[in-house]
């Protein structure tokens, strides 16, 4: 199921809107519910109550829309994490994107990826060389990708980099948020356009993390990884006080490898 193939239907229908002509009523649904899925690939799972103020639809309106969203396998239900004391009442219910639902959002090119760093991998000789060819193109590819964000992070106050770098990255597709967390910040990526390359190679995730880390200044933790199976690309960024008092290193921790990324946060 190609959502992004759906993008024609909702223009025919804001331009039916705007001359006046009524659009068909499967025009309007399958625009909607596009809409629906790309505010949980840009923002994260998310209740029925965020997604209709987001869209400024009732609620009813878009569990109808989720119903079918869920039935098709394009996002399922989750029991919302709560921190700290949790309240009276079952906890609300999220809506996640599946691997199907991912896959959705123009990913074809997902394959090139993976069949061009497996040739690089025999080519190099398999094994311990293999991987290690592997990571160095991953190095080189991201490293020439971050000074496309480094403007962007060096304009930015101290206090606002991780935004900045959220902003840089959400225009290259990765639909970045940054959040305030106890001590630091989370970097968020809702979306990953190489994330099946990445399960078969976490060296991208390790180099991602390593860019990251030499952007803002600070060591930085790989928390959850959409490769590894969690719903957000995660990233901790502590205040550089937190750095100066626990003393962390760098170079440990900027090269946490993806595959013991813990589950994400949601």
């Amino acid at each position: 199921m190609k959502y992004a193939s759906e993008a024609p239907r909702e223009r025919a229908a804001e331009a039916a809107a705007r001359s006046g002509t009524p659009a068909s009523a499967p025009e309007e649904q399958h625009g909607t519910r596009n809409r629906v899925a790309r505010s949980i690939l840009d923002h994260g799972p998310s209740t029925a109550a965020e997604l209709a103020l987001r869209l400024e639809l009732t609620q009813a309106a878009v569990r109808r829309h989720l119903d079918t969203l869920v039935a098709d396998g394009v996002v399922e239900p989750r029991e919302k994490r709560v921190y700290g004391a949790r309240g009276r009442g079952r906890p609300a219910k999220v809506f996640a994107l599946t691997d199907c639902g991912r896959d959705a959002f123009d990913q074809a090119y997902d394959k090139l990826a993976v069949d061009a760093l497996r040739w690089i991998e025999q080519s190099a000789g398999g094994g311990e060389a293999g991987r290690a060819a592997v990571a160095a193109f991953a190095r080189a590819r991201l490293a020439a990708q971050a000074e496309g964000y480094r403007g962007a992070v060096e304009a930015a106050a101290p206090g606002g980099r991780t935004e900045a770098l959220a902003g840089a990255l959400s225009a290259d597709g990765y639909a970045a948020t940054a959040r305030s967390a106890p001590v630091g910040e989370q970097l968020c990526q809702h979306h990953c356009p190489v994330a099946h390359a990445a399960e078969r190679y976490p060296q991208l995730c390790e180099a991602e993390t390593e860019v990251f880390s030499q952007l803002l200044g600070t060591h930085v933790q790989r928390l959850a990884t959409i490769a590894h199976g969690d719903g957000v690309c995660t990233t901790f960024v502590p205040k550089t006080g937190e750095v100066e008092k626990t003393g962390t290193s760098t170079t440990k921790t900027t090269t946490a490898s993806a595959s013991t990324a813990g589950r994400n946060p949601e």
